[in-house]
């Protein structure tokens, strides 16, 4: 089959065996979402990986050791635990020490023909909810993981710091929540894919000035400079979320949280059913952020186009 994999820090379209599916689910992709994480892990930034990239899809099972699975639609949560720790018999396979990730850590992924997974990790898409919407049940559920870690009663002013595609999808979250959120980025190209969607809006340049304007602020940047961007815009007593994940340092003094009394919260993978509820109630739409769709076969070039400044999302097309 073939396969977009990163080896020697080389990206690669190349011929490769199909994974074996002995105990797991063997599932035919039909898309596959390039996302910032790809990017820094393919220029060496971000994790030390070889191996097929890619954890955002949508497939169609072809092989499972229940064959109730076989010809279902399915996405999957990409956390692959040990299955022996206390994380993992807590259900908690997400922060298991000894776990895979797909495509990022210790287990080839999705840019691909076909990938193999347990089927613990498979997700039944809903007949609703088509394979060009299905392709962001990860990244939405990771948007959707922020509701369930901070409270934002009626009255909460929310920022979210970030208008790429993970920004994005978390300022459709908490609009279909009904929270009030504003979006706030650099580039106005990205920031009118929100405001056509009621979202209000904001360009940074207006705030670099500004403190104290929110009660949450989520920091979705993926630069080093976004985490003293969003202390600087939160209320004393407010709670800042983090959710870029780029290998680097912050340089700040701790007075800039302590004495203001910020709450800083961490905030990873979130629950895909939320996610694939969600799309299937048409409370969200993430296909208003798809830029390109390129054919496996073309991958490198849809790297190119996914690293291309102001792009939003790029996608693989591997069969369908």
């Amino acid at each position: 089959m073939r396969a977009m994999r990163l080896i020697d820090n080389q990206l690669q379209v190349t011929e490769v065996p199909r994974p074996q599916a002995a105990g797991e689910a063997l599932a035919r992709i039909e898309y596959a979402g390039i996302c910032a994480t790809d990017v820094a892990i393919a220029k060496g930034g971000y994790a030390s990986f070889s191996g097929t990239l890619g954890h955002e899809f949508v497939g169609v099972v072809e092989a499972a050791p229940d064959p109730a699975w076989i010809g279902r639609r399915v996405v999957a949560d990409i956390n692959i635990g040990c299955g022996r720790c206390a994380d993992c018999a807590a259900g908690n396979a997400r922060h298991c020490a000894r776990r895979a990730v797909l495509g990022i850590r210790g287990r080839d992924g999705a840019f691909a023909e076909y990938v193999a997974l347990p089927a613990a990790n498979l997700y039944a898409v809903p007949a609703a909810v088509s394979p060009l919407e299905a392709v962001f049940a990860e990244p939405l559920a990771a948007a959707h993981r922020i509701l369930e870690q901070v409270a934002a009663p009626p009255g909460t002013r929310i920022g979210i710091l970030g208008d790429g595609k993970l920004g994005q999808l978390i300022a459709q979250v908490f609009h279909a929540h009904g929270a009030a959120a504003t979006l706030i980025g650099r580039h106005a190209r990205k920031l009118e894919v929100a405001a056509q969607l009621g979202i209000p809006v904001r360009l940074a340049a207006e705030l670099k000035a500004a403190a104290r304007v929110f009660d949450v602020m989520v920091e979705a940047t993926g630069r080093d400079s976004g985490f003293a961007d969003a202390l600087r815009l939160t209320r004393p007593r407010g709670t800042v979320v983090l959710k870029s994940t780029f290998h680097g340092a912050w340089s700040l003094p701790p007075s800039a949280v302590v004495v203001p009394e910020l709450t800083i919260i961490g905030s990873r993978c979130g629950d895909l059913s939320k996610a694939l509820d969600l799309l299937a109630r048409k409370a969200v739409r993430p296909t208003v952020l798809v830029d390109a769709i390129y054919d496996l076969e073309d991958g490198i070039a849809a790297f190119r186009r996914a690293m291309t400044p102001g792009a939003l999302k790029t996608l693989l097309r591997a069969s369908g």
